[in-house]
């Protein structure tokens, strides 16, 4: 059986797509999965065993080009696949599986993908409330999944892989010191401040953590390494020389492969949170607006703190520097205390 897979754009997204494949496998435990997304995905698709091969999209977030995918599903006639599950919602997203005559096309109807998908799902939203399980529901026939109660259980959750092997020199080339263990830090979000814990309840919390022997390493892309500067800042010069600001300074092989050699890890609502999750380290995911309803961190070792209920589209909160009231309301002390749960709870194992 070989399958083509077309990914989502997002971080967060792609780490939950990793249920799919692992329920495929299960079902079809020879069959080969190639999944075709942007080319920053490569470092965690090479991570996900169940994923034969990545496939560089070439085409950008939101381009129609019309031509390009024609030639695109074309040069993969002779490939010998024979389904395609396409996981964006968009009419474009379909376009490549139809173009390369895959004789099952298989992906929730989204757009009105009437003809270009030919196993087309309509989705209950209340049925299916989480964005793993409408992923993972596409890995089995739909008259047998008509909602996440006829899933098996347990969902297969998302899981990388990274050696013990590659830590010491990632550690090495950022000048890490291997006598302090290390905390990451996820201060960054991709969608503006309202998702955010304010920087200087990060200092504080950075400031507690290396009062008790931690180093703190600070992650995110270099739009976010202002946000690090900001909770450097905070800190005394006798402070800062366990504080690394590496947002924007690692590549995501990097990232991943040094957040797999945290203790634990704090982290907004985002990519690199769901990252961590995939990597089992202990983590504590802050949530103001956006609900764990829909992507909750998929970890046993995952504790969430979130003040509010529901949803908020809110992209920018009232408070200063564009904070969200709930965020700020959760204080460093909660955080410290959750984390020394988990890592007492490391210790005695």
């Amino acid at each position: 059986m070989k399958i083509l897979v077309i990914g989502p754009s997002w971080v967060g997204d792609m780490m939950m797509s990793q249920s799919l494949y692992r329920a495929v496998k299960q079902r079809h435990p020879n069959a080969q999965i190639d999944v075709m997304a942007p080319a920053w995905c490569r470092p965690l698709l090479n991570r996900m065993p169940e994923v034969n091969r990545p496939l560089s999209m070439p085409l950008g977030h939101g381009a129609l080009a019309l031509g390009q995918r024609r030639s695109l599903g074309q040069s993969l006639k002779d490939t010998g696949y024979q389904q395609a599950l396409v996981l964006p919602n968009s009419f474009k997203s379909a376009l490549i599986p139809f173009f390369a005559g895959i004789p099952l096309r298989t992906g929730w109807r989204g757009e009105m993908r009437y003809g270009l998908l030919n196993d087309l799902r309509v989705l209950d939203k209340a049925a299916f409330p989480l964005m793993v399980q409408r992923y993972a529901a596409l890995a089995y026939p739909g008259t047998a999944i008509k909602s996440a109660a006829d899933l098996p259980e347990p969902l297969p959750w998302p899981r990388l892989e990274v050696s013990a092997d590659e830590i010491p020199a990632t550690q090495q080339a950022f000048n890490l010191q291997p006598q302090r263990p290390l905390i990451g830090f996820c201060p960054g979000a991709e969608f503006g401040p309202a998702k955010r814990w304010p920087h200087y309840h990060y200092a504080d919390l950075a400031k507690m953590l290396i009062d008790r022997g931690y180093q703190v390493l600070l992650f995110g892309s270099a739009k976010d390494h202002p946000t690090g500067e900001e909770i450097q800042s905070q800190l005394t010069s006798d402070e800062k020389q366990f504080c690394h600001n590496l947002a924007g300074q690692t590549a995501l092989e990097q990232a991943v492969v040094l957040l797999a050699a945290c203790a634990a890890v704090v982290s907004n609502d985002s990519g690199l949170m769901h990252i961590a999750a995939a990597l089992g380290r202990p983590l504590v995911a802050l949530y103001g607006p956006s609900s764990p309803d829909f992507t909750p961190p998929l970890s046993h070792q995952a504790k969430v703190i979130r003040l509010i209920t529901g949803y908020h589209k809110i992209r920018k909160g009232d408070a200063a520097q564009g904070y969200h009231q709930s965020l700020i309301d959760i204080q460093p002390a909660q955080v410290i205390n959750e984390l020394d749960s988990m890592l007492a709870g490391l210790k005695d194992n």
